[in-house]
């Protein structure tokens, strides 16, 4: 009973530290939310129902804080049914989205219900399948790699993957958006190889954590910065990580 409530108040400072601001945007009879919904009926979401069409936007109002134009080439990594990529799509310049996502049904329905034919057509987003975490099959570098819940589900080697393929696969002053949960306790740290939650080939729910001293220790190894930021949260804590 005191670990759980250890536990709880350890949850409410962090909502304190890092601002949770999902009330001020949810809408009323909000479209993309509605059309969220009916990918939920098909598929996944990657995430909670009641939130998709807030954690899109304020996906997108993230990365206008840290510096996105419409001209900036952005990888959306493990980018789902485009709970984010909508948003990134129409905001973003013609051949400038490119998106990763192992799960194709989940996909396929995201590109189905929220993207009319014009805007493939248009903006001519890119996507990849792969699950191996490979960014260069695009052959492009880029300015922004995004992945927001993915860290939440990975491996520390996956992480370590990630990491190595930002630095191959961005330009020099390149930026990776990626989000964590902290562990509460040390038990809690993953040290398991595995993905864990659902996939491609899971349809098994879950949710891991990784200590941020660790995830400090490989991005020195690697000359990367990172640091946590204070701004727009659902559950989860926003990493700014560039190159030295």
């Amino acid at each position: 009973m005191k670990l759980d409530l250890f536990r709880f108040l350890q949850k409410q400072l962090r909502r304190y530290k890092f601002t949770d601001t999902r009330e001020q945007f949810i809408l009323p009879n909000d479209p993309i939310q509605k059309k969220g919904e009916l990918i939920s009926k098909e598929v996944f979401t990657g995430g909670p129902e009641s939130k998709f069409s807030v954690i899109g936007r304020l996906y997108l109002i993230t990365l206008l804080k840290i510096g996105i134009n419409p001209d900036s080439k952005v990888l959306d990594v493990g980018c789902g049914s485009l709970r984010g990529g909508y948003w990134l799509i129409h905001f973003l310049n013609p051949n400038k989205y490119f998106g990763i996502e192992p799960n194709i049904k989940m996909l396929d329905s995201g590109k189905k219900i929220l993207l009319d034919k014009e805007t493939l057509s248009n903006k001519a987003p890119k996507f990849d399948y792969n699950e191996t975490f490979d960014f260069s099959v695009f052959n492009e570098t880029f300015d922004f790699i995004v992945a927001r819940s993915i860290w939440t589900h990975a491996s520390k080697s996956q992480i370590e993957k990630m990491l190595d393929e930002f630095i191959k696969n961005s330009r020099p002053n390149g930026i990776f958006l990626t989000s964590y949960q902290k562990p509460y306790y040390t038990k809690d740290d993953y040290s398991g190889s595995s993905w864990i939650g659902k996939s491609n080939k899971s349809d098994e729910s879950g949710m891991v954590f990784h200590r941020l001293s660790w995830i400090e220790e490989v991005c020195n190894k690697r000359n990367l910065k990172v640091k946590e930021l204070q701004i727009e949260v659902i559950d989860q804590i926003w990493l700014y990580i560039s190159k030295l």
